[in-house]
């Protein structure tokens, strides 16, 4: 896999791996241009929060391009230059829609990651009932788990 997240197949194409069928696919924009996709596949649901891998469609979406972002733009950030490895504040001109244009939104959307592993996105504070709407699967499984919300 290389760092896109994307798969080499053998005739050469980069395609973006398929998540299961219980999760859906969400596109993640910078400014208004998509830099990659998610599956959301890790959750909070008391905090209102869903976070997920990034497969990103180009390579350049890595820890020289979100630090220089986020000091273009003033967003707060931690850092490790050493290993690069990199927190953001909230990005607010990052969104995230679903396979039908539906746009998930929250309080805040961040992203960490570093360039030798893999990148996260999260979104925090997505209200009731549409977190619970949106991500049954996670609301459920929390349910279950600790018979509360």
């Amino acid at each position: 896999m290389g760092s896109t997240g994307c798969f080499e197949t053998d005739a050469g194409e980069f395609v973006v791996p398929i998540f299961t069928t219980m999760d859906k696919i969400y596109n993640i924009l910078l400014d208004n241009t998509q830099i990659g996709s998610t599956g959301f596949e890790n959750s909070d649901p008391p905090r209102g929060v869903v976070f997920g891998r990034i497969f990103f469609i180009e390579d350049t979406f890595n820890y020289s391009f979100f630090k220089n972002y986020c000091i273009q733009n003033n967003i707060p950030f931690e850092d490790d230059i050493d290993v690069k490895l990199i927190a953001t504040g909230n990005i607010a001109n990052l969104q995230i829609f679903d396979s039908e244009g539906l746009e998930i939104k929250g309080i805040a959307a961040t992203i960490s990651g570093m360039d030798s592993d893999e990148y996260l996105i999260s979104i925090e504070g997505i209200s009731y009932p549409f977190y619970e709407q949106e991500f049954s699967h996670h609301f459920k499984s929390y349910q279950q788990k600790f018979g509360k919300h």
